[in-house]
């Protein structure tokens, strides 16, 4: 089973940017599909986005379309989220997550085989 760390997060103004990464141990990263997750204060999970094992498919949750770009390296096992004009509503601690994005719109942690301890954004001036 994949071990996930993320690091990257932080306080951001709004209109700011991060890039999150996340490191992956073992092999079975490269094999397996990977999301970005995301909770906010108070709220329940949130899928943010995913990429297929080889990087060639990626898709975004309505809410940070055009303003997020995922990616990996499976070279390096790392996954990273790139995110561009952050606002006060992305405020949230984001998890890595092995799995593709969830059939259901309410997320569980079963949803995904493995998670990171998470990275905590700030989004605020």
């Amino acid at each position: 089973q994949v071990q996930l760390v993320e690091s990257g997060g932080g306080l951001v103004q709004p209109g700011g940017s991060l890039r999150l990464s996340c490191a992956a141990s073992g092999p079975a990263f490269s094999r397996a599909f990977m999301s970005w997750v995301r909770q906010a204060p108070g709220k329940g999970l949130e899928w943010v986005s995913a990429i297929s094992s080889g990087g060639t498919n990626t898709d975004y949750a309505d809410s940070v379309k055009g303003r997020i770009i995922i990616s990996r390296d499976n070279a390096k096992n790392i996954l990273y989220l790139q995110m561009n004009s952050l606002k006060p509503d992305d405020t949230a601690v984001y998890y890595c997550a092995s799995g593709g994005r969830p059939r259901r719109p309410v997320i569980l942690p079963a949803d995904f085989t493995a998670w990171g301890q998470g990275t905590q954004v700030t989004v605020s001036s």
